[in-house]
């Protein structure tokens, strides 16, 4: 049964974030006096925070976070046409290890690739869910274990980019407070390694 607002309070978030407040007293209690200020300072800050629900819409961002590799990451709705379950892929011989595949997509190709080894990782081979993006059609699919939420996020949550994650493209646009990446749609799918000419079969 959905929750019951009375006089415009969201009594879910409200729950939530006492649960979190919750959570942290019950830490301050095991930890360093300057890690305890830090989690009181955050608690403070958490608490002069207005709820999500009186934010302008300007202020927050809508994702869909999918996690892959034990990486959470999250993409604004924006660029995610739909996510396909256990696609079948179409393996490329001598194609470069971050395409997984094609899959066909109501008639047409559509490259599917793992983020993984732009990280400087090796590819997982994981993979159940594709999220096919794009700008106005579906351009590419990224491959995820899960697809966890769609969601909204206050843009005051998301932190710089490191400069390690800043050398793997531009497209790394920040880091939330919780460790989830941030990609940054355009700027993902202009990425000259993410495009691929698959107008000769079997050549990528």
């Amino acid at each position: 049964m959905p929750e019951r607002k009375t006089g415009g309070l969201d009594w879910a978030e409200a729950r939530a974030r006492l649960e979190r407040m919750m959570e942290n007293a019950a830490q301050a209690d095991t930890l360093s006096p300057q890690k305890a200020r830090e989690v009181l300072d955050a608690r403070a800050q958490e608490l002069a925070r207005p709820p999500l629900s009186e934010r302008a819409a300007s202020d927050l961002l809508e994702v869909a976070r999918f996690r892959l590799g034990g990486q959470m990451y999250a993409l604004a709705t924006r660029f995610l046409h739909e996510v396909l379950r256990a696609p079948e892929l179409t393996p490329l011989p001598g194609a470069p290890p971050l395409l997984r595949g094609l899959t066909l997509l109501r008639g047409e190709v559509l490259p599917v690739v793992e983020l993984t080894p732009l990280f400087g990782r090796p590819a997982s081979g994981l993979g159940a869910a594709v999220l096919v993006v794009g700008l106005g059609r579906a351009e590419l699919g990224l491959c995820a274990e899960a697809v966890e939420e769609v969601t909204q996020v206050p843009r005051d949550d998301l932190l710089p980019v490191p400069t390690a994650l800043a050398e793997v493209g531009g497209w790394v646009s920040s880091i939330h407070r919780d460790g989830t990446i941030f990609l940054e749609g355009e700027e993902l799918l202009g990425d000259s390694r993410l495009i691929f000419d698959i107008s000769d079969e079997g050549n990528a």
